[in-house]
């Protein structure tokens, strides 16, 4: 059940961000942002983990900012899986990955203490 929630609290900020970042990142729909989010989960589950290891002596050499970099790289990633969403370019997504991951940190983290 948490693990909807959190998918549907990521979808409502990706969808959000989206109509604030407008025209640089467009997301058509919130079904589009659900199905992106559910990407998202499954790269950073899956995919991402992998790719830390593996580049982890970059990771040492840059004292962590190559993880914020793999960050908007897996944002980018899951973006190319649908033809509804659109991001214009590494910088908006830079910007797009940090917003939604503050912000769904955030209101995840209320959505704890509601409960």
């Amino acid at each position: 059940m948490r693990f909807i929630v959190r998918m549907l609290i990521t979808a409502a900020v990706a969808y959000g961000l989206s109509m604030v970042l407008s025209p640089h990142i467009r997301i058509d729909s919130y079904l589009t942002a659900l199905w992106f989010s559910l990407v998202l989960a499954f790269l950073n589950a899956l995919v991402k983990p992998l790719l830390i290891l593996l580049t982890l002596p970059l990771t040492i050499l840059t004292l962590g900012i190559w993880l914020l970099i793999l960050n908007v790289l897996m944002v980018l990633l899951a973006g190319k899986f649908f033809a509804g969403i659109h991001i214009q370019g590494f910088f908006w997504g830079l910007v797009f990955a940090i917003l939604l991951s503050l912000l769904s940190s955030a209101l995840s983290k209320l959505e704890k203490k509601m409960q």
